[in-house]
């Protein structure tokens, strides 16, 4: 058996600053991700946990501690009292998410928006788990640090399925849910200056301009639109009839 993937790289080159992603299905069927990287390539499952892997049996870490805290609450008159996660925990629900992380950057490559809200999703569960559960705050913080990104990436994919079928008022919800959502993160944890500085708040921010430059215009919208520009050309004439046709599409509403 050769371990040489040579081949492989060389028909496939690398391209600096460019996310290069292709799926396709391996030789039992099975629908995989590859990611190239600069040194070789990064393969994952498309769905369920990214390598493969079922932790415990489970489908992933978080369902395995998911059932953890479900058992302990059973066990204990439905309270979670004295249900921790441990620093090895936390260093293994870290390794997810980063698996999960590589994948959504992909999923998004390949407008794959909802298996890329999945991951997030995902994602933002363990962190959760982490804030409640997590021995101490240090651990915890090791995961919510990442919140901000995951954040970013929902509002992108949710927004980005709106966008597909050409929802621009529900996709400008969408990221501004998203960085309504980002704010609260900053000042639930008091780190004002870290929202000052937040790339995805900016990111967010100058995308959500660009969705709403981009908007058609409503029937309203074209007929203000006209009203203002006879105004100011001093056609009344023009101005009198837009007004008639505004009344008449309120009339009609």
């Amino acid at each position: 058996m050769s371990f040489d993937i040579s081949h492989i790289l060389e028909s496939w080159d690398y391209k600096p600053g460019e996310v290069m992603v292709r799926r396709f299905r391996d030789k039992a069927g099975v629908e995989k991700i590859q990611l190239r990287v600069d040194l070789g390539l990064l393969q994952m499952n498309a769905s369920g946990r990214p390598d493969g892997k079922r932790p415990s049996g489970y489908a992933s870490l978080l369902d395995c501690f998911q059932a953890k805290l479900k058992q302990h609450t059973a066990e204990n008159d439905d309270s979670d009292a004295g249900f921790q996660l441990t620093e090895e925990d936390c260093s293994r629900m870290q390794l997810e998410v980063l698996q999960y992380h590589h994948r959504y950057l992909c999923l998004l490559q390949l407008q794959d928006f909802d298996g890329a809200a999945r991951d997030a999703k995902h994602n933002l569960a363990l962190f959760e788990l982490a804030e409640r559960y997590a021995e101490s705050d240090e651990l915890a913080w090791s995961l919510k640090q990442f919140q901000p990104h995951v954040l970013m990436v929902l509002a992108r994919a949710r927004a980005s399925q709106a966008l597909a079928s050409s929802n621009y008022d529900l996709a400008i919800m969408r990221v501004e849910e998203g960085l309504s959502r980002l704010r609260h993160f900053y000042r639930s944890h008091a780190r004002p200056e870290m929202e000052e500085q937040s790339g995805e708040i900016r990111s967010l921010e100058v995308w959500l301009e660009k969705i709403r430059s981009d908007r058609p215009l409503t029937s309203r919208e074209l007929l203000e639109k006209a009203l203002d520009e006879a105004v100011q050309r001093e056609d009344y004439e023009r101005a009198a009839e837009m007004r008639d046709a505004l009344k008449n599409l309120t009339s009609e509403g």
